[in-house]
């Protein structure tokens, strides 16, 4: 049985995340090609730290913003080739406004840090969710990192960020309602796949797996659309303790399962 309890030697400065015993029980035939990460527990994890340490949620989110290039380079040793990142949902706008500062500051600080970490380990970054009312200087980050990273192509870090999926299909069918109005398309054109066309993921393919951390049992308006066919799993890992061999774990799992897709 494979031990994925601790983490291998070499991760406190990986050349790999994990040990020669661990890759070998992955079967390349059925790594997903994509897979999603609802990016839950940070207030939480804040909370449950001793108090003498005094944290917040500034500390909580912090702290799960500092993991997140593990499990990218961890994800690109696996093989997956698209990781999307849940981290700020159309309805966090209702979160205090400090909170949504904070989260803003931290996704630009984020993109300054590990930009040109991005370039190094072959990182291509992109962005889906509704942009526009994003601060100025946060999609200015966004473009920037883009623009340095489009031509990578060891994995892809898409970051949904305000990101909802009802959100996401109702922009949908507003371009194809502007479609209809100028007759540059014909109601019986309107199909499954054309409105996929026209979602943010559009140049993605669904998410083949969904891991949810905290151990909540929802889609929380994520995806909706897209993970009609996702396979799900739900750790109870909060988000700034997920570490790469969680991500192991969840891939493992993942290649039990038997995908028939309707069939």
């Amino acid at each position: 049985m494979l031990d994925c309890s601790i983490d291998p030697p070499l991760a406190s400065n990986p050349k790999s995340w994990f040990t020669k015993e661990m890759l070998a029980a992955l079967k390349g035939q059925s790594i997903p090609n994509h897979v999603a990460i609802m990016m839950d527990g940070n207030r939480r994890w804040a909370k449950l730290q001793p108090k003498s340490m005094g944290l917040c949620a500034y500390d909580g989110h912090s702290a799960g913003a500092k993991g997140i290039f593990d499990i990218v380079e961890a994800a690109r040793e696996i093989g997956i080739k698209v990781l999307t990142l849940w981290a700020f949902s159309t309805e966090n706008w209702q979160r205090s406004s400090v909170e949504v500062k904070i989260l803003m500051h931290i996704f630009e600080q984020y993109l300054l840090e590990n930009r040109q970490k991005m370039v190094d380990k072959g990182v291509k970054f992109s962005v889906i969710g509704n942009l526009t009312p994003l601060p100025m200087s946060v999609k200015k980050e966004i473009e920037k990192t883009k623009e340095a990273t489009k031509f990578e192509n060891e994995i892809e870090l898409v970051i949904a960020f305000n990101y909802g999926g009802k959100d996401d299909i109702t922009r949908a069918f507003i371009k194809i309602a502007e479609k209809l109005e100028k007759k540059e398309l014909a109601k019986e054109a309107i199909s499954e796949s054309l409105i996929a066309s026209h979602l943010d993921t559009a140049q993605w393919f669904d998410p083949d797996l969904i891991i949810r951390t905290s151990a909540e049992i929802r889609v929380s308006n994520f995806m909706l659309w897209q993970l009609a066919y996702s396979e799900l799993y739900v750790t109870e890992v909060l988000w700034p303790d997920f570490k790469p061999v969680h991500l192991l774990e969840a891939i493992l799992d993942f290649q039990k399962r038997q995908r028939r897709i309707g069939k």
